[in-house]
């Protein structure tokens, strides 16, 4: 029997991505959204918009206290596990994270999977520390990427404030190699913006890693989400502004795509 060959210009299916509502809490607890991590918009209380998350079925969820780390603050333990206690999907945190115990006490409030990021700016073994502890699969790096007016992008902490040196690529490669088991690249210039995930950046991170890649920063749409994991090599898409907004410019509205939403987008593609 002749074996069995892909016809020119034939649809065929792919397995459709995980898909990731991102929720950004501040100091005081509250649901808020940034554009460019700048200019904040309050949303709501985090616990309201879980609920409605979970009766969309998402996949799972990434929360991250975008003051945390600024301050120099402890992760609000109580009021992660308030959240967590409320999540019926897997929950991933981020913010403040700095040493094993701090890293110990979020995950006994509930949490999965904690991401990492600040801890790149004091070039501690934490990352390679909490890996060997928990599992690779368990630890996850966020990458805040941002472009100057010239020159390359930049991986960005402290709010995107204090640029590493070195090639956005070359620390993932290292990130990967401490032990991190998936990577979260959050371009900080589309953050917001609802104008399409960053693919150059991101084909360039897939391509050098063996981890998984997470796209994040200016989904724009269901279409979007599944051109980001067909076009760059991600492995999962994760998006803020997507579902927090009617769309661009317009009011509030906790929103997830229908399994059938999301199968469609990422169903189809032309050889």
């Amino acid at each position: 029997m002749a074996p069995l060959v892909p016809t020119p210009g034939r649809p065929r299916s792919r397995p459709r991505p995980r898909v990731i509502p991102t929720l950004l809490i501040d100091s005081d607890g509250r649901l808020v959204k940034t554009v460019k991590f700048g200019k904040r918009d309050y949303i709501g209380d985090p616990i309201n918009a879980v609920k409605i998350f979970n009766n969309k079925e998402v996949d799972e969820l990434v929360l991250l206290d975008i003051d945390a780390s600024r301050k120099g603050t402890e992760p609000n333990y109580a009021h992660i596990e308030d959240i967590v206690s409320e999540a019926f999907m897997p929950v991933a945190y981020g913010g403040g994270l700095r040493t094993m115990a701090e890293i110990e006490r979020v995950y006994e409030t509930g949490i999965e999977k904690v991401i990492l990021s600040s801890s790149l700016l004091d070039g501690s073994d934490l990352i390679r520390e909490a890996s060997a502890r928990w599992g690779a699969q368990a630890i996850t790096l966020c990458l805040p990427v941002g472009a100057p007016l010239w020159g390359k992008p930049k991986v960005r902490l402290a709010g995107g404030r204090k640029p590493l040196k070195g090639s956005v690529e070359d620390i993932a490669r290292a990130a990967a190699a401490d032990g991190a088991g998936e990577l979260i690249v959050y371009s900080i210039d589309r953050d917001g913006t609802f104008d399409g995930y960053d693919h150059d950046l991101l084909s360039g991170v897939a391509d050098a890693v063996d981890v998984p890649v997470v796209a994040c920063g200016g989904a724009s749409g269901v279409a979007d989400l599944a051109r980001a994991v067909t076009d760059t090599g991600c492995a999962a898409v994760a998006a803020g502004s997507l579902f927090v907004y009617r769309a661009k410019g317009q009011g509030v509205l906790i929103n997830y795509p229908t399994a059938a939403q999301i199968a469609a987008g990422s169903a189809t593609e032309t050889d």
